[in-house]
């Protein structure tokens, strides 16, 4: 039963540094775009009309 004066602590304590870490990401801007990423790698194509040079057979 004494653990629970060690144990409750430590839990509301990393808690309270889970949600102060949350709050810091949001409002550093983390949070403000969460589509483009996905969609920017489709996006990532080679120029139409560009080629790659051929690999060496050597």
């Amino acid at each position: 039963m004494s653990v629970i004066y060690i144990v409750l602590p430590l839990a509301v304590l990393f808690a309270a540094i889970a949600v102060g870490a949350f709050i810091w990401s949001v409002r550093k801007g983390q949070y403000d775009d969460v589509d483009s990423p996905s969609i920017r790698m489709l996006h990532d194509d080679d120029p139409a009309g560009k080629t790659p040079p051929p690999p060496d057979t050597d």
